[in-house]
C-alpha cells in the first residue's frame, strides 16, 4: 500500500494545506454487504450523515461538519519538479511529456499530487477527493465508542491493588472494519482499526494500552495485568457515590486506497466511552 511519505510534506509546503472532512452525498447509504464489509453509493455533494454508532461519546480527529456541495480540488504545477524515481512520478518517468502537480482539496487532510500530461487543463480536470470518499466509507462503518469490560459497573477495587482494564472488542468497536464508498466514478476501499486506546482513570492520571487488554481470571491472584493495568493510590471516598469517573479514548488509524487513481493515504479518528469505578481501602479488624 501507498503511504505519504515524510518528505511529501517538505515537497509540498506552500502549495498544499490539509483541511477539513467533506459532507457525505444525499444518495449516500448502504447498498449492499454485511456488518463486516459495506458498500456506499455516494453521490457528489449533500449534507452530512447523522453522528456514528451508539455505545459512547464519539469524536472525530482533525475533522468538522462543513464543507462545500462538491469535492473541488485545485493543481498547482511543481517547480522545480521531484527527482525522477521519486514516488510522485506515479510511474511516469521525465521521457513523457507531462509533469506532476500539487492536488490541493479543501476537504483533505494531507498533501497529494497527481501526473498530468502536456496540454491537458487541469481546472478543466474532474477530480474527486479520495480522501473525503474515504470518509464516507468510514461513515458507513458506524464506528463506535470502546466497550469496556473492566471496570465493572459493579465490581469494588482496592486501593493498592492491580486493575485489569480490558475492552470487548468487536468490528464497530475496535475494528478491524472495512468499506468502500464510490463518487464519480471512484472507488476508495477504507480500513479502520484501534491502534492505542488511551484511559483517563478519574484520579488525575492516565494509561495508555496497544491493545484491548486482558480479561482478569480468579487464577491470576494479586497479580498485574500484563499489557493494561492501572493501580490506585487512594480511595474514591471523597468522591460522588465513592466511584471514580474516567473515559477510555479509542484511537483508529483509518488507511485507504484508490486504485483507479493510484493512490493511497491515512488519517486518524478516536471514539470515546465514559466509565465509572468505586474504589475502596480494604478494613483491617483486630
Amino acid at each position: 500500500m501507498l503511504r505519504r511519505a515524510a518528505a511529501a510534506a517538505v515537497v509540498l509546503a506552500g502549495v498544499l494545506a490539509p483541511a477539513a472532512h467533506a459532507d457525505d452525498g444525499r444518495s449516500g447509504g448502504i447498498c449492499k454487504g454485511a456488518t463486516m464489509f459495506v458498500k456506499v453509493c455516494a453521490s457528489d455533494g449533500g449534507t452530512a450523515p447523522g453522528a456514528p454508532g451508539t455505545g459512547g461519546t464519539a469524536t472525530s480527529a482533525g475533522t468538522s461538519g462543513g464543507g462545500s456541495s462538491k469535492p473541488s480540488c485545485t493543481y498547482t504545477r511543481l517547480d522545480p519538479q521531484p527527482p525522477p524515481d521519486n514516488m510522485f512520478w506515479k510511474g511516469h518517468d521525465r521521457s513523457e511529456k507531462g509533469a506532476v502537480y500539487g492536488v490541493n482539496c479543501p476537504n483533505s487532510q494531507g498533501a497529494r499530487t497527481v501526473w498530468l500530461p502536456d496540454g491537458q487543463d487541469p481546472d478543466a480536470t474532474p477530480v474527486i477527493d479520495p480522501e473525503a470518499v474515504a470518509r464516507r466509507a468510514v461513515d458507513s462503518m458506524k464506528l463506535a465508542g470502546p466497550v469496556v469490560g473492566s471496570p465493572r459497573e459493579a465490581g469494588t477495587y482496592v486501593v493498592g491493588m492491580p486493575m485489569w482494564m480490558h475492552l470487548e472488542p468487536s468490528p464497530t468497536t475496535y475494528g478491524p472494519a472495512e468499506a468502500s464508498a464510490t463518487a464519480g466514478g471512484v472507488t476508495v476501499t477504507a480500513t479502520a482499526k484501534v491502534t492505542t486506546v488511551r484511559w483517563d482513570m478519574g484520579d488525575g492520571t492516565t494509561v495508555t494500552c496497544h491493545g484491548p487488554g486482558t480479561k482478569y481470571t480468579p487464577e491470576q491472584g494479586k497479580g498485574m495485568s500484563p499489557d493494561c493495568a492501572h493501580r490506585y493510590q487512594r480511595s474514591a471516598s471523597d468522591k460522588p457515590d465513592g466511584r471514580y469517573r474516567g473515559t477510555a479514548t479509542a484511537a483508529w488509524t483509518i488507511t485507504w486506497t484508490a486504485p483507479a487513481l493510484g493512490d493511497a493515504g491515512e488519517f486518524n479518528e478516536t471514539r470515546q466511552t465514559t466509565w465509572t469505578a468505586h474504589v475502596g481501602e480494604v478494613q483491617v479488624l483486630n
